[in-house]
């Protein structure tokens, strides 16, 4: 959020369709066909019923009133269509309006397996499924409007919570240790590795601890957060989630367990 990005983003046209390339629909097309056998092995139940929900198409990128068309019949949410990168302030106005941004374009061949900005794979994929989910809509819709009251000097902490709930979150499952974050589930590599690999730490979800962790946005994660269920969720929604930031700063941040950003970390 923020920053600069290389790719420059779709504009809808007055009738809020996006054209997109032969090229840019084949990259949708071979990014969800790989990526589905791999969730049904790592992600949850909760979003692989969701995605079920979607019924995304295999052949094109779809279109942003067609996702919002399935957001609106469960909890009442849309899709708006936004730059790659755009500042807090609007991420957090959109959320509290309950319309997800969605970045309008998509990914390189070059950045097939990882892509550090969000493009649409990754928001619609990623994201939007859970949507359809009352419990996380919920969590969703009082994250942006904490943000639109807080203080800009809280927008990075809330960001961190974002981040290790939202995009980089593990589940506890009937079938075990599951994925639900949007980071990990639109990710070839990062969704076998948050579960299998011996190298992450995983600690049961405390908000507080989460708020004090730092991350790096460049790297397979090298801490996640596992949730009991979706309740949490919905539970986290009704918290002081400012009381809980001024918290996490009295109490300090953790030293970080990864190499400075000049570092590289072996995945394998």
């Amino acid at each position: 959020m923020g920053k600069t990005s290389k790719y420059t983003a779709k504009v809808p046209d007055n009738k809020g369709h996006i054209a997109y390339t032969a090229e840019e629909d084949a990259v949708w097309h071979d990014l969800i066909t790989r990526q589905r056998p791999i969730v049904e092995k790592y992600a949850c139940d909760d979003y692989m019923q969701a995605l079920e929900r979607m019924r995304f198409p295999t052949d094109r990128i779809p279109q942003c009133a067609e996702i919002s068309a399935v957001l609106r019949q469960h909890t009442g949410w849309e899709v708006a269509p936004v730059p790659a990168l755009i500042p807090f302030d609007q991420f957090f106005s959109l959320l509290a309006d309950k319309k997800f941004p969605a970045a309008s374009f998509i990914r390189s061949r070059e950045e097939m397996d990882y892509l550090q900005e969000p493009d649409i794979f990754h928001e619609i994929f990623g994201h939007t499924p859970l949507l359809t989910d009352p419990r996380f809509a919920e969590f969703t819709h009082a994250y942006g409007k904490a943000g639109v009251r807080a203080d800009k000097k809280d927008h990075v902490m809330l960001a961190r919570l974002y981040w290790f709930t939202v995009e980089f979150g593990l589940i506890k499952t009937r079938k075990g240790l599951k994925t639900y974050g949007a980071g990990i589930v639109s990710s070839f590599g990062e969704t076998p590795y948050s579960i299998d690999s011996d190298k992450p730490l995983r600690k049961a979800f405390d908000p507080i601890d989460a708020l004090r962790t730092p991350y790096r946005i460049d790297i397979f994660q090298t801490t996640y957060f596992i949730i009991d269920s979706l309740e949490d969720m919905f539970n986290l929604a009704h918290r002081d989630l400012i009381g809980l930031i001024n918290e996490a700063r009295r109490l300090g941040m953790h030293e970080p367990n990864f190499p400075p950003a000049d570092k590289k970390i072996s995945w394998a």
